[in-house]
């Protein structure tokens, strides 16, 4: 069942959009594959550039991300790395300089050991929000013939979103794990997740995702 996001939202504000026939569903394709936006230590770390519910997200992605593996899905990562020196910056990295910090060895770029990638991911880095922009993101979704994207990962509002947009401007069907993404604020948080279930994507939550994967792999 999709995940119901109100919160904030008046019974208004949502006949605006069924008004207007937005918030329709993509459904599941046939090649789904996972991907886990910025589960660094530095974004799960308030003192760094986490809070909010974002370690409850990487506990729930825990589970699905088992799940998957047992699945057989594609799965990508994706970290925030910047050179040392800072030569590859760009207005994302003026607008919040501190994730100049998150370098190729700084302990805080690293993935959260709960979710730590084994040997055949693909772990990409990138400078900008969307995992598409200046990556092989794309091509490595073309090659896997993947139709359906699980969005899971940090910050919602930000790099979850940027990827979500960009996934559906590529015809592939985003589903964002709504339990799996987390936001240093509950606000943005919920604003976002609500704009893009009537835009860009469809909400699910990771008790979907879990009886989906096991349905599949108890059909095989």
């Amino acid at each position: 069942m999709a995940a119901d996001r109100r919160e904030g939202t008046t019974m208004s504000d949502l006949d605006v959009y069924r008004r207007q026939n937005f918030g329709n569903r993509l459904g599941w394709g046939e090649r789904p594959a996972l991907v886990l936006i910025d589960f660094q230590v530095g974004f799960n770390d308030p003192a760094h550039f986490g809070g909010g519910n974002i370690d409850a997200a990487v506990r729930a992605t825990v589970p699905v991300l088992a799940a998957a593996r047992q699945a057989g899905l594609p799965v990508a990562y994706t970290r925030v790395v910047y050179a040392e020196d800072g030569s590859d910056a760009g207005w994302f990295a003026v607008k919040a300089p501190g994730l100049l910090t998150l370098t190729e060895a700084a302990p805080i770029a690293a993935v959260v050991p709960e979710l730590a990638p084994v040997t055949g991911e693909y772990v990409l880095r990138k400078t900008q929000a969307s995992a598409f922009q200046g990556t092989g993101f794309a091509r490595w979704l073309a090659f896997h013939r993947v139709d359906t994207l699980l969005v899971t990962g940090c910050t919602t509002s930000g790099c979850v979103r940027a990827t979500v947009v960009d996934a559906l401007s590529h015809d592939i069907r985003p589903l964002v794990v709504t339990d799996c993404c987390g936001d240093r604020a509950a606000g943005p948080h919920e604003a976002n997740l609500f704009d893009m279930g009537q835009k860009y994507a469809d909400l699910i939550d990771s008790a979907e995702v879990l009886a989906r994967l096991g349905r599949a792999a108890a059909a095989e």
